[in-house]
């Protein structure tokens, strides 16, 4: 079978509600006016998916929401930007999960997450005609999809039986235990975290010794770091890549952007030093608008800043 679609994302599907300003509240029935509100596609696994498609890329994907106005807006909003939502549940005895952003001055936020249905993805849910459709399998915000925690390393073996590479961005562990994280990262093909969960993780205190440590694990690492660029490792080979310099207004769903440009590379057999470029344009680019999608670049915009270094054309 041919695979349709490039990537599969198995993740989390709910919007953010971003208000601007002085948004910090008062108890008491005290009513403030803020500067801005915008309901924008939210989630690191749907703007991710987003981002894929922005550049190019083939992108079904796969979870479940609920059959309410949330929902509706989300499934409306990846299909207006090229994503299959064929293969997401529609459950209509869940809540869509909700995320308000708290965005206030200098550049501080805060964030309310509503759960509702981002955790109720099951690895048994991604079946085998699904994964048959796509030649690989992302996943994201590991530690919000509890009910898909347990199956993942057997799921991420499934895909590797029928084919697929695999990808993790794990996010942030909030109970900075990083339980079972050995035997899942020795079935990830792509490990996509940022510097802190990098250091975390392998307990080392560069991003550098940690990135080779845990390829020690898996097949290469890519480490976000914010301003300062990026880095990446695949067996001996460690490289590095300045960030694009930007009006940065607002950085929610920068690593997704830059999972996307990462991906796009690794799929089409681009040099490491190529890939990780693109990533890093990628995510720098994204945050020029507010919210995860606004702002993500064409193939063709990225590419502007891209290196001419590395093998393969795009």
């Amino acid at each position: 079978m041919n695979p349709h679609f490039d990537i599969l994302v198995a993740g989390e599907i709910n919007p953010d509600l971003i208000l601007s300003g002085n948004v910090t509240p008062e108890f008491g029935q005290v009513e403030k006016l803020v500067d801005s509100a915008a309901l924008t596609v939210g989630s690191s696994s749907a703007i991710f998916a987003c981002g894929a498609a922005r550049l190019g890329l083939k992108v079904a994907f796969t979870g479940i929401c609920g059959a309410d106005i949330f929902g509706r807006f989300m499934l409306d909003e990846l299909s207006l930007r090229g994503v299959d939502v064929s293969g997401v549940i529609i459950d209509p005895l869940l809540p869509t999960g909700l995320s308000v952003i708290l965005n206030g001055p200098l550049g501080d936020r805060a964030i309310l997450t509503h759960p509702g249905a981002i955790n109720r993805l099951r690895a048994e849910q991604v079946t085998p005609d699904r994964l048959q459709t796509a030649r690989h399998l992302h996943v994201a915000s590991y530690f919000l999809q509890t009910a898909l925690q347990p199956g993942l390393p057997d799921l991420f073996q499934r895909a590797h039986a029928l084919g697929l590479t695999t990808s993790l961005d794990s996010n942030w562990d909030p109970s900075g235990e990083w339980r079972d994280f050995d035997e899942l990262l020795g079935r990830v093909d792509v490990f996509l975290p940022n510097e802190k969960e990098t250091l975390a993780i392998s307990g080392l205190p560069t991003a550098e010794t940690a990135a080779r440590a845990l390829t020690r694990k898996c097949h290469l690492v890519a480490v976000k770091q914010g301003a300062r660029g990026a880095l990446a490792c695949c067996g001996d080979e460690l490289i590095s890549v300045q960030a694009v310099p930007v009006q940065v207004v607002d950085t929610v769903g920068a690593g997704d952007s830059f999972d996307a440009g990462f991906l796009h590379g690794f799929l089409n057999e681009w040099s490491l030093e190529k890939t990780l470029s693109l990533a890093a344009a990628c995510g720098s680019l994204s945050t020029r608008l507010a919210g995860g999608t606004a702002a993500q670049p064409t193939l063709a915009e990225a590419m502007g800043y891209v290196s001419s270094a590395g093998t393969g054309n795009p």
